[in-house]
Parts: C-alpha cells; sequence; structure tokens
C-alpha cells in the first residue's frame, strides 16, 4: 500500500487550512481595510489645515446669517438668532432681481465665454507655433495672468479715465466724440471694462490648459481629417474638442466660479464700492452691507446665496457631462 505524503502548506496561500477559517478571513478584512485607510492617513494633514482654513470659516459664515450680528455683538460677544431674517429680506429686495442678480449672472455668463473662447484660440495659435515661438508667447502670456488683480484693475482705470485716458484721447482725436466721456457711470460701460478686465486676466490659464491637452490629440486623425477634406472648424468639433471635453470641463467650472464672485475688479473700479448701486454684484453688495453698514449677519446671508449659487451651477454642469458621458 502506498502512501502519498502531502507538502507542507504555505501560510496565507489558498491551500493553506486557515485560510479559509475564520482567522484568515478576519485577517483579509483587516489588511483591505488597513490598505482603504492608508490613502486618507496620508492626506489627513493636508485635510485638518482645509478644514482649518476653509471649512470652520464657511461655518461661521453660515451661523452669522442666521443672526441679527453687528458692531453691537461684536463687543459683546453675545448672540441673537433671527433664524431666516435674514434671507427673507435679501431676497425680498428689489435690488437683487432687478440690479444685483442680473450683474452677476450676465456678467459671468459673458467673462465664461469670452476668456473661454480667447484662451481657446490662443492655444490652437500656439499649438501650431515651433517651439522657440511657443515659448515666447506661452511667457507673454503668463504676464497677464501673473499681474495682481488689484494692478490690473487700476491700469484699466488709467486707460479708461474720463480726464486723462487714452481711449478718451483716442476717440476725441479721431473725432468720434466732441467731449470726455466718464465709462463709469454707465451700468454697461461699467462692465464692458470689468469684462475686459477678467478676460484679459483669465484667458491664459485656458490657453495654458487647453493647449497642453492639445499636444495630447492624435495628429493622425487630424492628418487623416484633413485629407479627407474636414475643414478647421470640423476638425475641431468632431476630433478636437471630444478628446478635450474634460479639459473645457474643467476650464468652465473653474472660471464660472471665479467670475461669479468677482470682488475687486468690482470693488476698485469708481463707483463700483458701493456709491453707484446700479453696478453691484453679490460679492460687492455683501461686502458693502457686511463692512460698510456693520450688518455682518445680513452681508453672511448674501454670502451664503452666492455660494448656494456656485454649487448649484457646478452641480447641474457636471450631471450634464457625466449624461454625455453614458451616452
Amino acid at each position: 500500500m502506498t502512501t502519498t505524503v502531502q507538502p507542507p502548506a504555505v501560510p496565507g496561500s489558498s491551500r493553506s487550512p486557515a485560510a479559509g477559517g475564520p482567522g484568515g478571513r478576519r485577517r483579509g478584512a483587516a489588511a483591505a481595510a488597513a490598505a482603504a485607510a492608508r490613502p486618507w492617513l496620508l492626506l489627513a494633514p493636508a485635510l485638518l489645515v482645509l478644514a482649518a482654513l476653509l471649512l470652520w470659516p464657511l461655518i461661521r459664515v453660515v451661523l452669522f446669517s442666521f443672526q441679527d450680528y453687528g458692531l453691537r455683538q461684536i463687543v459683546s460677544g453675545d448672540t441673537n438668532f433671527i433664524g431666516g431674517a435674514n434671507y427673507t429680506e435679501a431676497l425680498s429686495d428689489p435690488a437683487l432681481w432687478s440690479v444685483v442678480l442680473p450683474n452677476t449672472v450676465v456678467f459671468a455668463v459673458a467673462a465664461v465665454l469670452c476668456t473661454v473662447l480667447l484662451g481657446t484660440l490662443v492655444a490652437l495659435l500656439m499649438s501650431n507655433l515651433g517651439m522657440f515661438w511657443r515659448t515666447v508667447a506661452g511667457s507673454a502670456i503668463m504676464v497677464a495672468w501673473a499681474m495682481p488683480a488689484v494692478t490690473g484693475t487700476y491700469v484699466w482705470v488709467w486707460i479708461f479715465d474720463a480726464d486723462n485716458g487714452i481711449v478718451n484721447h483716442l476717440l476725441m482725436g479721431a473725432g468720434l466724440m466732441d467731449e470726455p466721456f466718464n465709462w463709469f457711470t454707465n451700468r454697461w460701460t461699467f462692465y464692458l471694462i470689468v469684462l475686459i478686465n477678467v478676460v484679459h486676466h483669465g484667458f491664459p490659464f485656458v490657453a495654458i490648459t487647453v493647449m497642453a491637452g492639445l499636444l495630447g490629440v492624435s495628429k493622425e486623425m487630424l492628418e487623416a481629417a484633413q485629407m479627407d477634406g474636414a475643414g478647421a472648424f470640423r476638425r475641431f468639433f468632431q476630433i478636437t474638442f471630444p478628446s478635450l471635453k474634460q479639459v473645457f470641463a474643467v476650464v468652465i467650472i473653474l472660471s464660472t466660479i471665479w467670475d461669479f464672485k468677482v470682488f475687486g475688479q468690482v470693488y476698485l473700479m469708481p463707483g463700483g464700492a458701493g456709491t453707484n448701486r446700479s453696478v453691484l454684484n453679490l460679492g460687492v453688495w455683501s461686502y458693502v452691507e457686511s463692512f460698510g453698514q456693520n450688518r455682518y449677519g445680513f452681508g453672511s446671508a448674501i454670502a451664503v446665496l452666492l455660494t448656494l449659487v456656485l454649487l448649484v451651477i457646478t452641480v447641474i454642469y457636471i450631471r450634464v457631462l457625466m449624461k454625455e458621458d453614458e451616452l
């Protein structure tokens, strides 16, 4: 009679008797839990810093928005909760619907469209340049991006100044105007200058981001489409744009957030600090009510409304993109 000798089982292998037992399953579950928790442990310091710098101030703003919070409360440290009265006052204010919200939404839509369009055109131009000229062009546009918003705003204020501005001098020299025009008193010309300022400052980010994506688009597909007779517009919308859909999603979402909460470019212009009520947007209105009128609770409610608008727009846009990907 022949006896077959089995080799000893290797611990942790599928042949180990303990591998399929309760102890093996517990060790496997613990290892899986440790592996899942490791990324969060590595991110924990950064998340704690972000929570301290961003989450806690946001919570405080929300708490202030439910209070009648002013200088008296700052000095005494008392709280005066009034529920949703600040939100009711803000939403029932006719200026919100006739001035503030249209200024915010219409300007943001125009700024995002112009910024993305100009940035994409510049990216297409740079992608067709050689390495040397691409570096020169990239360095030149990065100067506009690196310029602080305060500095850029004062430059555009000087350009459109009613008395000594270059624009008025050129228009009067060309015989198009008989006398200087104050561009900052009119609501439309005021935001036209803000639009130029914001687009000038924001398009380099779009250009550099889109150009980085363009370098990854298949050259063979573009050349094949060109040989088949496809024009530049058709090649862009049927090959380039679908390949860069995620890139455009990022730049559009970020541009929307930045342009909805634009503040310095409006506040620093003549009349933008609240003296000209027809040019208020949500960001400046919140600041004026908080620090100009010492109504910090009411100003916080306006800031929360602005944040909610941004969240709704971002969620809607992301859902639309996800549905297109599913199709």
